[in-house]
């Protein structure tokens, strides 16, 4: 699917019921939400982003909506990305990218190109088969429908309830393992990537330093440096997206690998909250036991294309 959102805010939502030329109260009832609901994300603008379930209403709209609207929505995108400077640009709408919804367990996923990559501190080249990587890690609510359809055990921080504080339905879930990431994985019919894999996606085709570039900027991502403590949102660190638009692969959280190092050893990529900016390159090797769990561990998916 080309011309899809990465993330929605106040701004896109107001493009797209423009470009679809309706009226506040109809555009709700389109979408499923209240009048009010759409005009208190238009007056919060780009400030404002709706909740997931939203989000994936207004996808839904625009991968519906006939070749003049999504005409006219990229006009008005492009337009008012030139008239505010807005850093987003890139991300926003992305015509040269390929997006998919996955089937099962509903991600974003993009479309890595087949081609050369480097991996490692040495810089080693090699080839990689095209392949689908989710954009955001497994959040909290996707680990959820998981555990919902399947019955497997839920992390400890959700507490006696079994479902995540509302709070962080937007982080990304931690306290698995490796074997739970698996489990998943395989509940929704993908994978865990390779750590060539997740290099590729994190370092682009050219092999740069960070996601973002070559620049050490430790605003960029959420590490022990930012001071924050904690998980954030998967779609805050809008500056620090790597070349095929992929979010969150320096920062926030390990991410386990497919590759097992030793007998019962998985790698990890990524560094997290906890780790100091030094171990943000998405070359940084690093692993753990397969029974690992800790709240600064998570995981994302691939899979290839049909």
């Amino acid at each position: 699917m080309r011309g899809q959102v990465v993330r929605w805010t106040g701004r896109e939502t107001r493009a797209l019921r423009e470009a679809k030329r309706m009226t506040v109260r109809a555009f709700a009832a389109h979408i499923g939400v209240s009048d009010r609901m759409v005009s208190k994300w238009e007056r919060g603008g780009e400030a404002i982003a709706p909740r997931l379930a939203n989000q994936s209403a207004l996808d839904t709209s625009l991968a519906r909506s006939g070749p003049e609207v999504q005409e006219r929505f990229a006009a008005l995108m492009t337009a008012q990305a030139a008239a505010t400077a807005d850093p987003r640009a890139e991300t926003l709408l992305t015509p040269d990218r390929q997006y998919r919804r996955h089937p099962i367990d509903g991600k974003l996923m993009v479309l890595i190109e087949e081609g050369i990559h480097l991996a490692g501190p040495a810089n080693e080249p090699g080839w990689l088969p095209a392949f689908y990587v989710d954009v955001f890690p497994t959040t909290n609510a996707d680990y959820s429908r998981f555990t919902t359809a399947t019955g497997h055990k839920t992390p400890k921080h959700w507490g006696d309830e079994k479902r995540p504080p509302d709070s962080t339905f937007d982080h990304p879930v931690v306290w698995v393992t490796w074997r739970d990431a698996a489990a998943y994985c395989a509940w929704a019919g993908k994978s865990l990537p390779t750590s060539q894999q997740w290099e590729k996606a994190a370092r682009g085709s050219k092999g740069s330093t960070y996601p973002w570039g070559e620049a050490a900027t430790a605003a960029k991502c959420n590490v022990r440096d930012s001071g924050i403590g904690h998980t954030t949102p998967v779609s805050r660190y809008h500056s620090g997206v790597s070349p095929f638009g992929v979010y969150d692969l320096c920062g926030n959280t390990w991410e386990w690998c497919a590759d097992e190092t030793n007998p019962g050893r998985h790698e990890l990529k990524g560094s997290a909250f906890t780790s100091p900016f030094g171990l943000a390159a998405p070359s940084t090797f690093n692993d753990a036991s397969a029974d690992m769990s800790d709240d600064d561990t998570s995981f994302r998916c691939v899979t290839l294309p049909d």
